[in-house]
């Protein structure tokens, strides 16, 4: 069974969830955080509109050492930034979701800082969890819209605020 194919119709699928959840941050709550603990929207917006990057480097790289590469994530500020970053990292990914990239799904990926390993899995394995940390943040940004009292939209159907 080729995978590629597989992982490029729920990269799209995502993609437009994704899509619509960001597309409602307010503009004057990019600052706002739940707790002092948790990430404010911009940090956990940003993170979201980048992890489709994560499909090219599991499929480009062997791996990501935060000690030679700390994470630097783009600074937005807007919700017209924030898509325009989220088209980008998607069209990074998709670009590496080709019938070629099959065969490098079985080969290791290994994420790491220094001398600490995090994880060592397959390629398909990383994108798979990519995928899973895009709809695991979505869903918290979900929780901070609700908090706020910004309506939701739906992800695998409507959400309460569409019925």
């Amino acid at each position: 069974m080729e995978l590629i194919p597989i992982f490029l119709k729920e990269f799209e699928a995502e993609a437009l969830t994704t899509r619509n959840m960001l597309s409602r941050i307010p503009d004057d709550k990019y600052d706002w955080q739940p707790h002092p603990k948790s990430m404010t929207i911009r940090t956990l917006a940003t993170h979201i509109a980048e992890l489709p990057t994560w499909v090219s480097l599991a499929l480009t790289t062997d791996g990501l050492d935060f000690a030679a590469e700390p994470y630097n994530p783009t600074i937005i500020n807007t919700t017209k930034d924030l898509l325009a970053l989220l088209e980008k990292s998607l069209a990074e990914g998709r670009a590496e979701l080709i019938p070629a990239n099959e065969v490098k799904l079985t080969e290791n990926w290994t994420l790491r800082n220094g001398d600490i390993i995090y994880s060592v899995q397959t390629k398909h394995e990383t994108i798979r969890h990519a995928y899973c940390q895009m709809v695991h943040h979505r869903a918290q940004l979900g929780v901070y819209l609700r908090l706020l009292n910004v309506p939701i939209p739906g992800s695998y159907g409507p959400s309460a605020d569409e019925n």
